[in-house]
């Protein structure tokens, strides 16, 4: 045999070899990046431990919204749940930080339960309405219950013992930082396994035609209450995380302007992608940060501009520059992109 004979045969063999390395270079690289990050950032260490909360918080809202079509401007309300419950346990019961993130997580989850049985019969602009209406009904509750959860100046008084009675919340937020990925790392692996199960291809089309699943026998109700459910669960573990690494919850954590960012941080990175949330709360914060510096006042505008600026060019948002340079080097390789 030739060697012009045998090198199609030698390619066939290498581009499926090639295509898995590059995937998993993909998978591993976000959390070289984040581990990079903790000991280069210095100073910044406390943007970064934000940056990971917004992924988480974005991450939420993808399996909601992005993998369910679920419409929602209410995210939010689970995200303050979380974060007022993980503060309240804080000053009141226990300052350990496992049982706050735990506690804030249930009760978001089980908010999210009840609120989704209340509203998920409905569909279109109703639902997006009902979602405004609970996030907006717990602003008032959060501001009037003073006592409880501060007010208007806020939940103080926030302390947090040792993590895992082993590693002390420190000055330079180190302890957050790491504490923050482990837990961003534990729900990604979730995430990465519910979409990727025969329950989240259910679920992509339950968003595409959830009449046509309904007539195949797909319990359409039960399982977008379940999504919504986890997706609630999330939120409030990203609003724990908050609370605790701040320690400080404001009614700002319950307002309507939050769930607009983390939908601006979701169509930045691109929806019904994982790592889209990466990207886009990412960018997001690094951009608010730099720009609020530059100019305090006009820092939206730059937001804004960025946004209409990949709507109108990356349909699928910044992960479909990913997605190109993928292909490229798969082109390269002579994988499956070369097609």
């Amino acid at each position: 045999m030739t060697d012009r004979a045998a090198a199609p045969g030698l390619a066939a063999v290498r581009a499926p070899a090639a295509g898995r390395w590059l995937a998993w270079a993909g998978h591993v690289t976000p959390w070289v990046i984040a581990i990079i990050v903790f000991f280069t950032a210095g100073g910044y260490l406390s943007l970064g431990t934000n940056a990971l909360i917004m992924i988480l918080f974005a991450m939420s809202l993808d399996l909601a919204l992005g993998y369910a079509g679920i419409v929602t401007l209410g995210q939010a309300a689970f995200f303050g749940i979380g974060a007022y419950a993980a503060g309240i346990l804080a000053v009141n019961v226990t300052a350990d930080p496992t049982a706050g993130l735990v506690f804030g997580t249930v009760v978001a989850a089980l908010f999210g339960l009840f609120t989704g049985a209340l509203i998920l019969h409905t569909r279109g602009v109703t639902l997006l309405m009902m979602t405004l209406a609970i996030l907006t009904l717990l602003f008032e509750v959060a501001n009037q219950a003073g006592s409880l959860t501060g007010g208007d100046d806020g939940l103080h008084g926030i302390r947090m013992d040792r993590v895992l009675g082993l590693f002390r919340f420190d000055l330079w937020g180190k302890t957050a930082y790491l504490y923050t990925l482990v837990v961003l790392f534990g729900w990604f692996l979730v995430a990465w396994r519910v979409v990727r199960s025969p329950f989240g291809r259910s679920l992509d089309g339950i968003r595409q035609n959830p009449k046509r699943m309904r007539a195949i026998g797909t319990p359409v109700w039960w399982r977008l209450l379940a999504v919504y459910s986890l997706s609630a669960a999330m939120a409030g573990t990203a609003g724990a995380l908050s609370a605790q690494t701040t320690q400080f919850v404001g009614l700002n954590t319950l307002g309507v302007f939050l769930s607009g960012i983390v939908a601006v941080m979701l169509v930045l990175g691109g929806t019904r992608r994982i790592y889209g949330a990466f990207v886009g709360a990412v960018i997001y914060v690094v951009v608010q940060d730099y720009a609020s510096k530059i100019n305090p006042y006009y820092w939206m505008f730059i937001v804004g501009a960025m946004l209409i600026a990949v709507v109108l060019f990356l349909e699928s948002g910044l992960m479909s520059l990913v997605d190109a340079a993928r292909q490229r080097i798969e082109r390269a390789l002579g994988g499956p992109g070369a097609r």
